[in-house]
């Protein structure tokens, strides 16, 4: 394997299948081939590691199925801004589903936020992004500025000062204890966009999904490539000798899962 530093020259290929978007194996990539595995690096590392005491790795891993889930949701946003789609036109609301071995994935709300900040300001002004309701980010496009909320009255304040001022938002709800749904006030207006990045067990946002006719995205756990391109990437200032008795241990994990 070998690393390489920018965006990639060839990115993976989609195909839509029953109202989904998936991998296309099947295309023949000219030119350079897809990449492994991305990995965003930030200097102040991600918001989901603000708020925590777990020693979390700062850098975010972003595999095909990551940015699949991407994928659908600029889908969404490009239909939403789009002016042969009318007023009428809304976001879709969604929630995103692991599969068994994936866990909790932070590098899906994440990539999610890097993606839409980098969308025009002129059509989406605010991404908030919180973690179960009780902490929020807020970054207002249009002045370039991040708001903290540290609790869950100022995150309740926020988003009405933010349905008072009208203009488009999008939250990223990730999901902060297993089992949890979204809390009421999180309902987004409408005319607002939002994914929820839960843990596994689907029932408990069932009726949530209902009341909002919020669609699911499926995001399948790594393989074995993936992962070790991920151990390959966390040990690369390591001797070989590391590298490989890192490998043989999440090799190990990965057949017990």
């Amino acid at each position: 394997m070998e690393v390489h530093e920018g965006r990639p020259e060839q990115s993976w290929s989609y195909r839509e299948a029953d109202d989904a978007i998936e991998e296309n194996d099947a295309v023949q990539q000219i030119g350079a081939a897809p990449p492994v595995l991305m990995v965003l690096a930030s200097e102040k590392a991600w918001p989901y590691t603000w708020h925590t005491i777990q020693d979390l790795p700062e850098d975010v891993f972003v595999n095909c199925e990551v940015d699949r889930a991407w994928r659908t949701v600029k889908g969404d946003v490009t239909a939403w801004f789009s002016p042969h789609g009318g007023t009428d036109c809304k976001p879709e609301r969604r929630v995103l589903i692991g599969t068994p071995g994936i866990g909790k994935s932070m590098a899906a709300g994440s990539y999610l936020l890097y993606q839409l900040l980098h969308c025009d300001a002129k059509k989406l002004q605010v991404v908030f992004h919180c973690f179960g309701g009780g902490a929020a980010y807020v970054s207002d496009k249009t002045t370039r500025a991040v708001t903290r909320c540290s609790d869950e009255d100022m995150c309740v304040s926020e988003l009405r000062s933010l349905r008072g001022h009208g203009g488009n938002v999008y939250i990223i709800y990730d999901v902060a204890k297993e089992g949890t749904p979204p809390l009421g006030h999180f309902a987004p207006t409408s005319g607002w966009g939002m994914i929820v990045v839960p843990f596994l067990k689907v029932t408990n946002y069932d009726e949530w999904a209902k009341q909002l006719q919020a669609a699911r995205v499926i995001v399948n756990c790594p393989d074995e490539v993936d992962m070790k391109a991920m151990c390959a990437w966390m040990t690369r200032d390591e001797t070989k000798e590391k590298q490989a008795e890192c490998w043989k241990e999440v090799k190990k994990h990965i057949y017990l899962l």
